[in-house]
């Protein structure tokens, strides 16, 4: 296969437990992600993976295909390692279950440059920032990028800093959404975790202290990951 999308799907969320089973307008919200990842063309194949019987059942009541992973797994990523590791697959794209408003233009998005450059390991997606409330949310990641969309630095800060008022300030905020070779993963996977990581809680930032690189690629199309109950009323009212 060239390339796989992978739903980590974890039901012990600190901040919404269950959330993945969530209701939006009957179906649950691991259904409204999962469908929309089976629309992207590039996928060969798209798999749940769970740590609850729950969900385990909820993806295969709609027809879903569903593997049971570890409990013991701290992060989406190694929840990811387990289901590929078996697999003969060229790259990877991790979809986040808690994405009700995935477009599957996002996923072709971000999967095409590993199979059109194979000199490039990961992928992510960013998206211009309208307006300074976002921008000074720390809530809101935004990335810099070289002249080429690579990754100059992620961060929770407002970057880069207007020095001169007189130069229009441009934000773009990262769009969590990642495909990976499937070499590269296992290497991630295993990369110790790094300074900047922890002072901004950021995985991605591991890659770039390492010295990796990352490719980002700017989309139009935006969506909102839900947190909070707050969260999934806000998604409610945008699909209905």
């Amino acid at each position: 296969m060239d390339v796989i999308g992978v739903i980590p799907a974890r039901y012990g969320s600190t901040r919404f437990e269950g959330k993945v089973l969530a209701d939006i307008h009957g179906k649950p919200m691991i259904q409204w992600v999962w469908e929309a990842a089976k629309k992207a063309k590039i996928l060969d194949e798209v798999i749940v993976a769970c740590d609850d019987k729950r969900i385990e059942e909820a993806v295969k009541s709609f027809g879903g295909k569903a593997v049971f992973t570890s409990k013991e797994h701290i992060c989406g990523t190694d929840r990811i390692c387990e289901v590929v590791n078996p697999l003969e697959v060229k790259v990877i794209v991790n979809i986040q279950a808690d994405e009700p408003l995935l477009d599957p233009v996002m996923i072709e998005n971000v999967a095409r440059p590993l199979l059109d450059n194979p000199a490039l390991n990961m992928a992510t997606l960013m998206k211009r920032i309208d307006g300074p409330q976002e921008a000074s949310d720390p809530n809101v990641v935004k990335v810099l990028t070289d002249k080429n969309g690579l990754a100059l630095y992620f961060s929770r800060l407002a970057i880069p800093y207007q020095q001169d008022k007189s130069v229009r300030a441009v934000y773009y905020k990262h769009i969590g959404l990642y495909a990976y070779t499937k070499d590269f993963l296992f290497i991630f996977k295993n990369l110790p975790e790094s300074y900047l990581e922890k002072m901004e809680k950021l995985e991605q930032l591991r890659v770039l202290e390492a010295g990796f690189k990352i490719k980002v690629i700017e989309t139009k199309v935006s969506t909102i990951g839900v947190d909070t109950p707050e969260d999934l009323e806000k998604a409610k009212k945008v699909i209905s």
